[in-house]
């Protein structure tokens, strides 16, 4: 019986992780963007 609950825990708790990874990738992108962004607004003064 216990192994039924375990599953649809699992797959949550992957979805949930998922949405956090994609939020994180999307939150290094925006970094490293502005970084270069302003590097490059360094290098063309």
């Amino acid at each position: 019986m216990m192994g039924k609950g375990k599953p649809s825990q699992k797959s949550a708790s992957s979805f949930s992780l998922k949405g956090t990874f994609i939020a994180v990738m999307l939150l290094g992108v925006f970094i490293l963007a502005s970084w270069f962004g302003a590097y490059a607004l360094f290098i063309a003064r």
